[in-house]
C-alpha cells in the first residue's frame, strides 16, 4: 500500500496494570473507508485517542496523514472526528455551532461562511441551517456532528459508531452521506461499529481488534469468504416447504436445512451449492433462489467470540 494515510506499526499502550494496544499493526490508505470491528474493552477507544493526538503510544509507532500524534494541533487540523456522543448547545442554530467549529478548526475568515455552506448542504442540513439545534431530531443531530467534523476540510475521518440511537431513516439518511463522501473526495474514513452490517455496508475493508492487536483484516468479501466453510441457499417453493427441508437435510454438504411457510433455507458446503441446488429442484417447484455467502457476524464468531483463525486468501492477518 503506497504511502498510507493511516498507520499504525507495533502499537502498545497501557493504563497502569491494563493493556489497551499490545502491538496493533494496522494501514489504512487514502480514500479508503475501513471498519474497525471488535468487542467492548478491545482497545477501539483507546486507538482513537492515538489517531486524533490526545495520546501518544508507549512504544511503536503512529502517523496520521504523515503526522505523529505528539504533532498536536497541527495533527488534529488533518482529521474530523465524529464521537459516539456529541452534543451541541441547544439554544444555537446549526449554522452557528459550525461557525464556532471552523474558527476552531482554523478556517480562514474570509473562507469560512462558504466552507460552512458547503458542509451543511453535504449533511443534508441546509434547510434547517436557522433553526435551533434544540429541535433537531437524532439524526440531524448525528449529521450535524458530522459536519463539525468536515467542516475543517480533514483528510482523515474518524467515525465512533456513527448511527447509535438512530432510527432506519436516519441510518439511510447518514449512510448516504458516508458515500457520496467516499465517491466525491478522497477522505480515508475509519469506522467502529458494534452494527456489523453497517460495517459490511459502508467499507471497503474490515480490521477485527482483540485483545489490542489486530487478529485480522481483508476485504469485507475476503473475511465473509474465509471465515465459514458454507454458505446459505434460501428458496422459495411452491408445495410442502417442510417436507422439502426434510428432504434437503438428509443431502451430502448440507448443515442444515429449515422451512418458514413457502421460503426454504438451507445451509451448505461451498463446494455442494450445485448439487443442492438440483436436489431442490427434483423435490420442490422453485419460484426463487438466492445463494449467499456468510456475513461479519461469522468473522466475529471466529476472531472474537470463540477465538477462531480465519484462514485468509489474499488477506492479512497479524
Amino acid at each position: 500500500m503506497p504511502d498510507p494515510t493511516i498507520d499504525i506499526r507495533d502499537v502498545q499502550k497501557s493504563y497502569g496494570t491494563v493493556t489497551a494496544l499490545d502491538g496493533a499493526t494496522l494501514s489504512v490508505g487514502r480514500g479508503e473507508t475501513l471498519g474497525l470491528v471488535g468487542r467492548n474493552g478491545a482497545g477501539k477507544t483507546t486507538l482513537f485517542k492515538l489517531l486524533v493526538g490526545h495520546d501518544t503510544p508507549d512504544a511503536g509507532s503512529v502517523t496520521v496523514a504523515g503526522l505523529p500524534p505528539s504533532a498536536g494541533t497541527a495533527l488534529r487540523e488533518r482529521v474530523g472526528y465524529l464521537p459516539e456522543h456529541a452534543g451541541f448547545p441547544p439554544s444555537l442554530t446549526g449554522r452557528e455551532v459550525l461557525s464556532f467549529h471552523a474558527r476552531v478548526r482554523g478556517v480562514p475568515a474570509d473562507e469560512r461562511d462558504r466552507r460552512v455552506e458547503r458542509v451543511l448542504h453535504t449533511v443534508g442540513l441546509g434547510d434547517a441551517a436557522e433553526r435551533r439545534v434544540g429541535g433537531y431530531s437524532n439524526g440531524m443531530n448525528r449529521r450535524l456532528g458530522l459536519a463539525t467534523a468536515l467542516v475543517g476540510d480533514p483528510e482523515v475521518l474518524l467515525l465512533d459508531e456513527p448511527t447509535a440511537g438512530l432510527d432506519p431513516a436516519g441510518v439511510a439518511d447518514f449512510h448516504a452521506v458516508v458515500d457520496a463522501l467516499a465517491t466525491e473526495t478522497d477522505v480515508t474514513v475509519l469506522v467502529t461499529s458494534h452494527v456489523l452490517p453497517e460495517i459490511e455496508r459502508l467499507c471497503d475493508r474490515v480490521a477485527v481488534l482483540d485483545d489490542g492487536d489486530i487478529s485480522v483484516s481483508g476485504s469485507v468479501d475476503e473475511l465473509r469468504r474465509a471465515a465459514a466453510d458454507s454458505v446459505s441457499v434460501t428458496a422459495t417453493v411452491a408445495g410442502d416447504a417442510d417436507a422439502a427441508a426434510g428432504t434437503l437435510a438428509t443431502e451430502d454438504g448440507v448443515v442444515r436445512a429449515s422451512a418458514d411457510g413457502d421460503r426454504l433455507r438451507a445451509d451448505c458446503e461451498r463446494d455442494a451449492v450445485f448439487d443442492v441446488l438440483d436436489a431442490l429442484r427434483e423435490v420442490a417447484e422453485v419460484e426463487g433462489v438466492e445463494v449467499a455467502e456468510p456475513g461479519l457476524d461469522a468473522v466475529f464468531r471466529e476472531e472474537v467470540a470463540v477465538g477462531g483463525d480465519v484462514a485468509l486468501n489474499g488477506g492479512e492477518r497479524a
